[in-house]
């Protein structure tokens, strides 16, 4: 086994146990919070500081990753995990909303801190001229990591049924320690650490394409988490009437499915060259969520339309999300891979914040349907954008 695949299998692991708990915490809190009488809108609130917090993140933590190196960065973000979930394992009377909200931002920040970290340190243990194993790369991690959050979601409702909200996260802030103990040793030293030390006015990328991958990427998570982060599981607990259970199994299946297709990716798109498959993926995506919202609103079964038009959202979603992932890798720069990749995955975190506060207000006002024509609308502007994309690869160095 080479040092790169040891590195990188490293890497994939941290990876894989923080999108667990952040999957589980997520489940958590909305399922939590909505038994407790919260209405969407106040669901959503308690998310806000998570992706604010992500967009700050993930622009000044490119910066810290080129100047510290990303083996720091990804430990530090596991930390502070550590430290949310702890502040959440706490007698119920002290789970205020301020005092939930920064938890929440302390695993927005955690979050995109260790993501960050993950996908900059694969371009860095794949040679440049390799762009098909770098895709290869790129979709398995990102795809695991997907599955492992749809895992997550139904850790959540599991542990929430067995253990509490308060035991649930204490359970998971013990293991989450253990995984952080091995990381300190394990990852290697001063990964991505750039040769020259990096201003910090360079936080903001001066790459056309990168900034034209930035927005599209920001549309199409708003597109997402518009009907996917509030939206979706309180319309399964109060319309369908679902048990915990079942929303928690549903929303787990839909992430676990949509991680599988980010993995094979490369296999169904084949390879990667110019825009085209950015802007023909995202267009066929656009189609959905406004065929789901047409079908409700012509009175057609909603579990049907709902369940079977969301699951094929999922599938060209993982698409367009594994093509995107690998085209900000591709385009990154190597020395100092981590601003690039850091100010791409901050418009990631402001699409979702977007969403966030879409899905909680837009539900509550006007309904799912309103929810679902507003993510269609989100993911036109997303293939617009790319038709803008470099038809060749930019020169990175």
């Amino acid at each position: 086994m080479t040092a790169a695949i040891r590195q990188y299998l490293v890497i994939t692991g941290n990876y894989w146990a923080f999108t667990l708990t952040d999957g589980a915490l997520r489940m958590l809190v909305v399922l939590h919070f909505h038994q407790l009488g919260y209405s969407p809108l106040e669901i959503a609130l308690l998310f806000i500081f998570y992706e604010f917090f992500g967009v700050v993140t993930n622009l000044v933590g490119g910066y810290l990753g080129a100047r510290w190196g990303l083996n720091r960065t990804m430990n530090i973000g596991l930390f502070l995990q550590i430290a949310a979930l702890a502040m959440l394992a706490v007698p119920a009377a002290m789970l205020t909303v301020p005092w939930v909200m920064a938890a929440q931002a302390m695993s927005g920040i955690a979050k995109d801190l260790n993501k960050m970290s993950a996908k900059s340190g694969i371009k860095l243990l794949v040679p440049d001229e390799q762009q098909g194993t770098l895709y290869k790369w790129v979709a398995i991690l990102t795809g695991s990591k997907n599955t492992l959050k749809g895992v997550g979601f139904f850790l959540g409702g599991v542990l929430l049924v067995a253990a509490g909200f308060t035991g649930a996260v204490a359970i998971m802030a013990v293991a989450l320690g253990v995984v952080w103990v091995a990381s300190l040793f394990l990852l290697g030293q001063d990964l991505g650490k750039s040769t020259s030390k990096p201003k910090f006015s360079e936080i903001l990328s001066k790459s056309r394409a990168i900034n034209v991958l930035s927005a599209a990427r920001m549309f199409l998570f708003g597109a997402r988490d518009v009907w996917f982060v509030v939206a979706l599981p309180v319309y399964l607990s109060t319309v369908f009437g679902w048990d915990h259970w079942k929303v928690g199994g549903f929303m787990a299946s839909w992430i676990i499915g949509y991680g599988f297709i980010q993995t094979i990716a490369p296999k169904i798109t084949g390879t990667m060259e110019g825009k085209k498959p950015a802007v023909l993926w995202a267009a066929v995506l656009a189609m959905i969520p406004a065929a789901i919202a047409g079908g409700l609103m012509a009175g057609w079964s909603p579990q049907v339309v709902i369940v079977g038009g969301l699951l094929l959202f999922g599938v060209l979603f993982a698409i367009n999300s594994s093509l995107h992932s690998y085209l900000i890798v591709s385009y990154a720069r190597g020395d100092g891979v981590s601003l690039d990749v850091g100010f791409y995955y901050m418009s990631n975190a402001a699409g979702r914040l977007l969403g966030t506060i879409l899905s909680g207000w837009v539900y509550q006002a006007y309904g799912l349907e309103a929810c679902l024509w507003i993510s269609a609308g989100l993911v036109a502007a997303a293939a617009l954008l790319s038709m803008l994309l470099p038809e060749k690869r930019p020169v990175v160095t």
